[in-house]
């Protein structure tokens, strides 16, 4: 067996936050929206790079309460703190690692992500 990539992510959140996470994901983060396929549950998907993510309605969601997480890599992390503070996101300091600059946040539906600017001599 070998996998070869990772197509998509799927994050969830309850629908009375749907107008506000679609606006994160694609005015905040800048994410590129994409056609999705019609469902029952998902209410957008947007592309980077190879990545697939797809935003989608789920009743009972207690993401909160998680510690899983999608990791951005970035280039510049205080360029990416001084932006995301400028759209009132309210930023998570996570534990430092060797290598890695980082925070975290939570998405209007809850879900926790990671942002990275790893240094030049760290691999990803």
């Amino acid at each position: 067996m070998k996998l070869e990539a990772v197509h998509h992510i799927q994050v969830t959140y309850p629908l009375e936050v749907e107008e506000a996470i679609l606006f994160f994901y694609n005015k905040v983060l800048g994410l590129k929206e994409i056609t999705r396929t019609e469902t029952n549950n998902s209410a957008g998907w947007y592309q980077l790079g190879n990545v697939e993510l797809h935003v989608s309605r789920e009743e009972n969601v207690n993401n909160q309460a998680s510690r899983r997480h999608i990791c951005f890599q970035v280039d510049d992390l205080n360029a990416v703190a001084e932006h995301l503070k400028a759209h009132d996101v309210k930023i998570l300091l996570g534990t430092p690692i060797p290598g890695c600059n980082r925070l975290f946040l939570r998405d209007p539906g809850g879900n926790r992500i990671e942002i990275a600017e790893f240094s030049k001599n760290s691999k990803d």
